[in-house]
């Protein structure tokens, strides 16, 4: 199911009987003909409440299933959204980033605290504790939301790509992930901590970076 971009803060999506898509709730802006959105507190795949958005504080990110024959637009608090189209690779994006995506593909969370998720990696580096990060998996469209707009950095074999912890926003393809000390770097983890971090991306695929440090 194609996104079509409408400006840098909306997406409009064609649904069509048979099909459906997630989105975060409260993220429609309009739609045209006959369409329904329910809540999706539970269900496929060990339910969503359970298998994507989860925190290291047991919180979810509310999903809402769009099924229908129509066109439904969509966008958030005014975030700059990216389409990022998926053709049998994974995505790893932490879950409050999430706008919309197809129903088709394959979604699961994984626990990353050394490995993967951002801001996982980061707490287990500096508690020991990790976060949910979710995976979306398949061929089919994801709209991600970022702040200030957001760029796709290519990583290849020998050739990795250093990021601000907090300009990332997600990756796919076969990335390794390491956190280092960075002097000089913005503190990640809190004023006063002292700890600075810089991540490394290594391997083969892309990264996508938002152009501020601020969380949605």
């Amino acid at each position: 199911m194609p996104f079509r971009e409408v400006n840098s803060k909306m997406v409009e999506a064609q649904l069509v009987p048979g099909q459906r898509m997630f989105s975060q709730r409260g993220a429609m802006l309009a739609y045209r003909g006959e369409v329904t959105f329910t809540p999706n507190m539970a269900g496929g795949q060990g339910g969503v409440m359970s298998m994507i958005g989860r925190r290291v504080a047991g919180e979810a990110t509310p999903l809402m299933t769009v099924e229908g024959n129509g066109t439904v637009m969509f966008g958030h608090g005014g975030h700059h959204i990216q389409v990022i189209q998926l053709t049998g690779d994974t995505l790893y994006v932490e879950a409050d980033r999430l706008l919309a995506f197809d129903g088709t593909l394959e979604q699961g969370t994984m626990f990353m605290g050394s490995q993967g998720g951002v801001m996982g990696m980061v707490r287990g580096q500096v508690t020991g504790q990790g976060l949910f990060t979710t995976t979306l998996k398949g061929h089919g469209a994801v709209a991600v939301m970022a702040h200030g707009g957001m760029i796709e950095l290519p990583i290849a074999p020998g050739r990795a790509v250093h990021v601000d912890p907090q300009a990332y926003v997600a990756h796919h393809g076969d990335v390794r992930n390491k956190l280092s000390t960075a002097l000089g770097w913005r503190d990640m983890v809190g004023r006063g901590s002292g700890e600075a971090f810089q991540l490394e991306l290594s391997g083969s695929g892309a990264v996508y970076v938002q152009a501020s440090e601020e969380k949605l």
